[in-house]
C-alpha cells in the first residue's frame, strides 16, 4: 500500500481527535481550551482512554466547563461525575488534581491559557513546561495537549509523539514529526496524531 493510501485509510477509519471524540469543539478561546486541558489530565494515568473520554464527558454534562464552574463543584461533585464514567481507583486523586489545577488557571492566567501561550513566546518546548506546571500534567499530558492543540497553536506544529511516531514507523511511514507533517495538510496534523496513537495502543 502506498503512503498516501496508508493515510488515507488512517484518517478514515482512524482519524478522530481525542477532543472531538469527548465532545470538544477546539477554538482558541478560554473554556474548549480548558475542556482539553481538562480531558489531558484525565488521560494521564494509566487508564483506557476511551473511559477518560467517557469522563470528560460526564464532568462537562455536570456544567464544569470552566475552571470557575470546576472549582465551584465540590469535591464530591467532581468524584460523582468521574464515577459515573468508572473512572475508578483515580476518581478522588482526579477530582483534587481537577480542583487545584483550576485555582491555578485562574490564579496564574486569569483562567485562559491564551496567556500561557504568550507567556512561553513562541517556543513549543515552553508551551509544554508550562503545561507541566499544572497538577497531574507530565509530559504524557503536555504531549497530548500539544497533539490536540496544534491545528490551533501554530507553533506547537508538527507534533507527534513517540507512541504515534512507533506506530507510523511500524505502517511504514515516516518516523519523524516532519516526515510525517509532510503527508498531510495542516489542518489534519491533530486527526493524523491521533490516528496513529489509537493504532499504536489497539497493538
Amino acid at each position: 500500500m502506498s503512503r498516501s493510501a496508508t493515510v488515507k485509510r488512517l484518517l478514515d477509519q482512524h482519524g478522530r481527535t481525542y477532543a472531538e471524540e469527548a465532545g470538544i469543539r477546539l477554538r482558541n478561546t478560554p473554556a474548549p481550551l480548558y475542556r482539553l486541558l481538562t480531558l489531558c489530565v484525565l488521560l494521564s494515568v494509566r487508564i483506557k482512554a476511551d473511559i477518560a473520554v467517557a469522563a470528560a464527558r460526564e464532568l462537562s454534562a455536570a456544567g464544569m466547563r470552566t475552571p470557575q464552574a470546576m472549582l465551584k463543584a465540590s469535591w464530591q461533585d467532581r468524584v460523582d461525575a468521574l464515577g459515573r464514567a468508572h473512572y475508578r481507583r483515580y476518581d478522588e486523586s482526579t477530582a483534587t488534581a481537577l480542583g487545584n489545577g483550576a485555582e491555578f488557571l485562574l490564579d496564574r492566567y486569569r483562567g485562559d491559557l491564551r496567556r500561557l501561550r504568550e507567556e512561553a513566546g513562541g517556543d513549543p518546548e515552553r508551551v509544554r513546561g508550562l503545561l507541566r506546571e499544572f497538577p497531574r500534567i507530565g509530559p504524557v499530558g503536555a504531549d497530548i495537549f500539544s497533539r490536540e492543540a496544534q491545528g490551533l497553536w501554530p507553533e506547537l506544529r508538527p507534533a507527534f509523539d513517540a507512541r504515534a511516531r512507533r506506530a507510523a514507523a511500524g505502517l511504514g511511514l515516516p518516523d519523524t514529526p516532519e516526515g510525517l507533517a509532510g503527508l498531510v495538510a495542516d489542518d489534519d496534523l491533530p486527526r493524523l496524531a491521533a490516528a496513529l496513537v489509537r493504532v499504536g495502543l489497539a497493538k
